[in-house]
């Protein structure tokens, strides 16, 4: 869910879908993240939208990714692939 708020605000339906979660589910880890400082929300009528606080998770992402590749590009180099 927080890679997909580096993109920008989102509603809780949208963050159902995307995760494949009931909304309870999806709700209650967005309370987590917001307790922890991490999104903030607001509400429009009946929908909560979540955006991140911290900016900084985007290089956050870009920097996991990069270290994944790495070690997938090193595993395949020792198994000569």
């Amino acid at each position: 869910m927080l890679d997909a708020l580096t993109t920008g605000e989102r509603c809780v339906c949208e963050l159902t879908e995307l995760v494949g979660a009931d909304q309870s589910t999806v709700s209650k880890h967005l309370a987590i993240l917001k307790n922890a400082g991490l999104v903030a929300d607001r509400k429009d009528g009946v929908l909560t939208y979540y955006q991140l606080r911290i900016p900084c998770l985007q290089g956050f992402f870009e920097c996991i990714e990069s270290v994944l590749k790495q070690n997938l590009d090193r595993q395949r180099a020792a198994l000569g692939r």
